[in-house]
C-alpha cells in the first residue's frame, strides 16, 4: 500500500472481486484450482492498484478498472510472473473473470 487512496481503492476492488471469488468457492473446482485462481486474483488486484497509484487515477471505479483490465485474451502484464506456466495460469483466471464480469452488474 502506497497511501490511503491505494487502501480505499483496494477495498473497492475487493468488493468488485468478491462475487467472482464466491462463485469459485461454490463451484465444483478442486480446492487446489480455487486456491490458484484466488492467488491470481490477488496478483491482479496488486497490478491494478499499482497502475492506479502510478497514474494517480482513482476516478475510474475499481469495478470499471477491473472490467477494462481483463479480457478475452487474459490479463495485464505482471512483473511477478516468471514462467510460461505462471503466465498461462494468470491469463486463465483473467479470462474466467472476464466472462464472469460480462454477466455481472455491480
Amino acid at each position: 500500500m502506497g497511501d490511503e487512496k491505494d487502501f480505499e481503492y483496494g477495498q473497492e476492488l475487493l468488493e468488485a472481486m468478491r462475487p467472482f471469488a464466491e462463485s469459485l468457492a461454490n463451484s465444483n473446482l478442486t480446492q487446489k484450482t480455487i486456491k490458484k485462481h484466488l492467488s491470481n486474483l490477488w496478483l491482479l488486484g496488486g497490478e491494478i492498484i499499482r497502475d492506479a497509484s502510478i497514474e494517480n487515477e482513482y476516478s475510474l471505479s475499481a469495478f470499471k478498472k477491473l472490467q477494462s483490465t481483463v479480457g478475452e485474451d487474459g490479463g495485464p502484464y505482471s512483473r511477478h510472473l516468471d514462467s510460461e506456466s505462471e503466465i498461462k495460469s494468470f491469463d486463465s483466471t483473467c479470462r474466467k473473470l472476464h466472462k464472469f464480469l460480462e454477466k455481472t452488474e455491480l
